[in-house]
């Protein structure tokens, strides 16, 4: 399995931006993808998680309501809708996935074996 992350940049505090994550190779159908952080300096942090089979997601409790994690299973890509924007929210971005993740376990970083390379966020205040 492979994980292309995408989208990142620099963005006002307030702005908006949208990751992408492509997936290729091999995938399996009770898959779940997820999307982590890590900014400088600190441990990484989980996002947001999606089911690949029914799309059911999953949110860090400080993130919700403004962060959107949703799939398109014709174009094997996850994506993550980031709007009203914080200079908090700087980090690089990572999407990862594995099959069949305990939900209890979604924001767990170790439950997931594969990652891609990760995608700046930049927003200045």
């Amino acid at each position: 399995v492979q994980l292309q992350a995408s989208g990142g940049g620099l963005v006002q505090a307030g702005g908006s931006l949208r990751l992408s994550c492509a997936v290729s190779g091999r995938t399996f159908s009770s898959s779940v993808m997820g999307w982590f952080r890590q900014a400088p300096g600190k441990e990484r942090e989980f996002v947001a998680a999606i089911n690949w089979s029914d799309g059911r997601t999953y949110y860090a409790d400080s993130l919700k309501g403004r962060f959107t994690i949703s799939r398109d299973s014709a174009k094997n890509t996850v994506y993550l809708q980031m709007n009203s924007l914080e200079p908090e929210d700087t980090a690089v971005y990572l999407c990862a996935a594995d099959s069949a993740i305990y939900r209890a376990h979604v924001t767990w970083a170790r439950s997931y074996g594969y990652w891609g390379r990760g995608t700046l966020v930049t927003v200045s205040s």
